[in-house]
């Protein structure tokens, strides 16, 4: 079976509050082989207030969480049975099963929240040496010094004029030596 996005209908205002019990459940329930992550869209804003500029999270659809499931009766269950959780969005009746989001619809999505889609096939180590392939550091040559998955981005360390500097690039601006 394969693992698909949901949506998940919640309560209003409880977004953050379903995806923390969720997590938990999936946790102390063992179905971390069936459930993978639980995403709150949110949106960041610049808002001026009193002369003041401050940057806040809105959420880009409130009522809404989004969960990345292998669609089985038991992961079904744990979802659906999670307090705050009115049900997936997508299923005509409270036993039928959901319809998963198109790939095209969670990539912008994700692309919008500034996540990208994890991708499996690139593992990249903490000191290997890597060569970046687009970008202004086209060529240059560094060491991996952080990597974040979720982001699909990493922190290298790239001499440039005979210092060490970090550089944040996306895992498809790299590649192996």
């Amino acid at each position: 079976m394969e693992k698909n996005w949901y949506v998940v209908h919640t309560y209003s205002g409880y977004e953050n509050k379903v995806k923390a019990n969720l997590e938990k459940r999936v946790e102390s329930m063992g179905m971390q082989d069936k459930i993978f992550r639980v995403i709150v869209p949110e949106d960041e804003e610049t808002d001026y207030k009193n002369g003041k500029k401050k940057v806040v999270k809105r959420k880009t659809f409130p009522g809404y969480v989004l969960v990345e499931i292998v669609m089985t009766d038991d992961s079904w269950y744990v979802v659906r049975n999670t307090p705050g959780v009115t049900g997936f969005v997508g299923s005509a009746g409270s036993g039928s099963k959901p319809t998963a989001l198109l790939p095209e619809e969670v990539a912008m999505i994700l692309k919008r929240m500034g996540v990208e889609e994890r991708r499996t096939e690139l593992d990249f180590e903490l000191g290997e040496t890597v060569q970046v392939s687009e970008g202004p550091f086209t060529n240059f040559t560094g060491t991996i010094e952080e990597i974040d998955n979720d982001k699909a981005k990493l922190k290298v360390l790239v001499n440039m004029f005979g210092r060490d500097t970090p550089v944040e690039l996306e895992f498809a601006q790299i590649k192996k030596i």
